[in-house]
């Protein structure tokens, strides 16, 4: 017991809105149905957990947080409640404690615990039906502050992982756990395949549609890991948790759970450091910088991109730098820092060509092509453009570029070339061309779960304003305000001019 309040326990508690004596009651009654009926919790345990800072022990901090999380509509882990015994307990998640939000970097033995909770809350929230809302983002400074001695170190590998009988240890709650057993070499290599198709299927139809199920096999690697295996087998095994978690940040940002798609981005880089691939740790943070760009918070990008660019060690391959230097000329251009945007472009490109190809590029970096550059390169120019309209061109001649090379079935991506030059177009002053480019976005939208995509399509529209006395562009606002969905409000922040 700290004798200090729980603050963490105290914000979410007023956020739930129950009396001490009715979380008490709660606390008994989901005990008992997760097999634990001889809990008695009262309302002055309640008083002494939030007001003193008393952490009650196994499995009360797992029935708190599958409590909360029902209740809020989004994932509540035990560190969200400041109830980890060797954590911070009583600091706000905003406060006190800047250089570790969220308990990040965690120990060594906490990644596959913090992994399987945090999915299996999330899990659980996809079951019931209720959607994620309410939670901040971190900062990128803080998140980079905590993170950098933690990923500028070589991981040893831990020979024995954490064994979820420990009650010091996290444990899944409110879900059924999947049980740890040993794998070989060939079930490894199925969990690698299957990664591949469902980041094929993200990539063509949105994250909307294969979140869950995402979630769901990364969760049952999170209880893979807790079972002691051969050290070569273990790495792989981290490595397929980094590669879905990216996964399941990617397509919950994609939906705009924008504070879930952070946490799995933060949990894909331990992982990653677990399995010993710093670059792929360091391409998971871009991720976070790339979501932090689209919601309209460029500094916090460039701290992470700082990050992710000194972490990734020198294994790292240079067209894996082209494209961490492509991520921060779109915070540049955000910013409308062209001349700065122009120079980092330039070195993405020359770091591009010098990839020689001979180091076949890990499977996350094999969907980087050409067109990929292209089109980060329109993107950039057509987000600068709304500071210098003179860059509308650049941007629809690398747009023009990119979609010339469109033809892997990634339609999410020719969707954003699309909108790009759409866009570009119409500061250009170019309302024929746009509306062309625009219609063929829209056309493929209808079969896209990618609520980013709409987000780029709101941008877009408003460019359309100046031109709404043409016939064919007020026709295509209505089209467009006819398709819209509601909108959307993006957990923690607003999305940027893209």
């Amino acid at each position: 017991m700290s004798g200090e309040p729980n603050t963490r326990l105290a914000d979410l508690f007023g956020l739930a809105g129950w009396s001490k004596g009715e979380l008490a009651r709660l606390v008994n009654r989901q005990a008992a149905a997760m097999g634990h009926p001889q809990l008695a919790t009262d309302t002055s345990r309640v008083r002494r957990w939030i007001d003193m800072g008393e952490i009650p022990r196994d499995p009360v901090p797992r029935v708190l947080a599958a409590l909360f999380t029902e209740r809020l509509g989004r994932v509540v882990t035990i560190e969200d409640l400041g109830l980890v015994r060797h954590g911070r307990a009583g600091k706000r998640q905003d406060g006190g404690s800047v250089e570790h939000p969220d308990g990040v970097p965690w120990a060594p033995e906490r990644t596959a615990a913090v992994l399987t909770e945090f999915t299996g809350m999330d899990l659980m929230l996809n079951r019931r039906g209720l959607v994620g809302a309410g939670a901040a983002l971190a900062a990128g400074s803080a998140l980079s502050s905590a993170m950098y001695d933690w990923l500028h170190t070589d991981p040893a590998l831990r020979a024995d992982t954490p064994q979820y009988d420990d009650p010091l240890q996290a444990d899944p709650a409110g879900f059924d756990r999947y049980e740890a057993a040993p794998i070989g070499s060939q079930e490894i290599e199925e969990l690698e395949r299957s990664v591949e198709v469902f980041r094929a299927w993200d990539a063509a139809r949105g994250g909307g549609l294969q979140r869950k199920a995402v979630v769901g096999q990364l969760n049952e690697v999170g209880g893979m890991l807790a079972y002691r295996h051969p050290e070569h087998l273990q790495r792989r095994l981290w490595g397929v948790a980094a590669n879905l978690a990216v996964l399941a940040g990617w397509m919950s940002h994609d939906v705009g759970l924008e504070p879930t798609a952070q946490k799995y981005f933060v949990i894909a880089a331990h992982a990653a450091r677990e399995g010993g691939d710093r670059p792929r740790a360091g391409e998971a943070l871009s991720r976070a910088a790339r979501q932090m760009v689209h919601l309209g918070r460029p500094d916090d990008a460039l701290d992470l991109l700082k990050l992710a660019q000194s972490g990734s060690g020198d294994e790292v391959l240079p067209r894996t730098r082209a494209m961490f230097h492509t991520i921060e000329a779109w915070a540049q251009a955000s910013m409308g820092k062209g001349q700065a945007m122009r120079r980092t472009l330039g070195q993405a490109e020359d770091l591009f060509v010098s990839d020689r190809g001979d180091v076949p590029p890990p499977s996350w970096m094999q969907t980087f092509k050409d067109e990929d550059l292209y089109g980060m390169q329109a993107l950039a120019y057509r987000t600068l453009a709304e500071f210098e309209p003179g860059a509308a061109a650049h941007a629809q001649h690398y747009a023009e570029k990119a979609l010339s090379l469109r033809i892997d079935g990634r339609e999410r991506s020719k969707i954003f070339d699309h909108l790009s030059m759409a866009s570009a177009c119409f500061i250009a002053d170019d309302p024929e061309q746009a509306d062309r480019y625009a219609r063929l976005a829209l056309m493929a939208m209808g079969s896209n779960s990618s609520g980013r995509t709409w987000d780029r399509l709101r941008q877009m529209y408003r460019l359309t304003a100046e031109y709404s006395s043409y016939p064919r562009i007020h026709e295509l606002r209505e089209e467009i305000r006819l398709a819209l969905p509601k909108a959307r409000r993006p957990e923690g922040g607003n999305s940027a001019r893209a």
